[in-house]
């Protein structure tokens, strides 16, 4: 019989980030990565939790029409979304947050809309559950 919990997600994963033209980024010879929680994990299911009763609560406030929300606000909250489901920065820097860590960091790296395709590349990372490997978190998925 086949064990089908070695097939079980893990609960994070390091995402090699791409720089504009597409290549892995490194800083001296290591690669930039963001470590992420994966959507089998309790954090993602929190942040679904959240985006679900904002969608709700925009339809409720709206006469039960779907309706979206204005632009900055959507990217506040996939800011703030992506921000709940990251766990570390490897080897990057983000000096326009100097003094910052941890939510407060990320959050503001994936705010920066000069620096949107990174929050796209964990958007899309986090759809991939074969990113989520069980030795995912020292291995560099793309």
């Amino acid at each position: 019989m086949f064990d089908i919990t070695s097939q079980a997600a893990a609960e994070t994963a390091a995402i090699h980030i791409k720089g504009l033209d597409g290549a892995f980024l490194y800083s001296d010879g290591k690669p930039v990565r963001i470590v992420i929680y994966g959507p089998g994990s309790a954090a993602f299911a929190e942040v679904e939790d959240r985006q679900i009763n904002r969608t709700v609560k925009r339809s409720a406030e709206n006469d039960g029409k779907l309706t979206v929300a204005p632009a900055d606000q959507r990217a506040a909250e996939v800011a703030e979304d992506l921000a709940s489901l990251t766990v570390a920065f490897e080897n990057l820097t983000y000096p326009p947050a100097s003094g910052k860590q941890g939510k407060e960091l990320f959050r503001a790296l994936y705010a920066d809309k000069k620096l949107g395709f990174i929050a796209q590349q964990i958007q899309k990372a986090l759809k991939d559950w074969g990113n989520f490997t069980p030795d995912s978190t020292s291995s560099s998925p793309s």
